[in-house]
């Protein structure tokens, strides 16, 4: 995986929290910071959405990982913020097609639904496809309200 430059914001509410250490553990190679939750014990899934979206928003990390149980709460939530695309992945060939048509900037994983090998070639995907522009930048440059 190629690590120059990347820095990647990462969180999860309490379902995706063995998810979020096991991504931690597999990205040692690049700069990540752990926005939370630190254990398994319940938690509000936007109390960490918001602050990784805003670490994404203001260009502070290129890449944001979002982690719960159906991807759909931290997938909302990032979504809120207007430089923000974040996608809801659960096959790899989705997670490239987020990279390659939409921009995407932060991957949200549905912890509940996919394997830890799955969620590992996911974020390896995610982070190696670039943007193909093209017809798709005008697309994405609409997105915003």
């Amino acid at each position: 995986m190629p690590t120059e430059k990347i820095n990647i914001a990462i969180g999860s509410d309490h379902a995706g929290f063995e998810y979020k250490e096991l991504l931690k553990s597999y990205l040692k190679d690049y700069e990540v910071k752990d926005f939370g939750t630190h254990s398994v014990d319940s938690v509000d899934y936007p109390d960490f959405a918001h602050p990784v979206a805003s670490a994404v928003e203001s260009n502070e990390f290129i890449f944001g990982i979002l982690v719960c149980g159906s991807a759909n709460g931290v997938a909302i939530t990032a979504n809120k913020h207007q430089k923000i695309r974040a996608a809801i992945c659960w096959l790899n060939e989705i997670a490239a097609l987020a990279r390659q048509h939409n921009n995407a900037n932060i991957l949200c994983i549905p912890a509940r639904f996919v394997s830890e090998d799955l969620a590992r070639q996911m974020t390896t995907t995610f982070i190696n496809t670039p943007f193909e522009g093209g017809r798709h930048g005008g697309r994405v440059d609409k997105i915003s309200c």
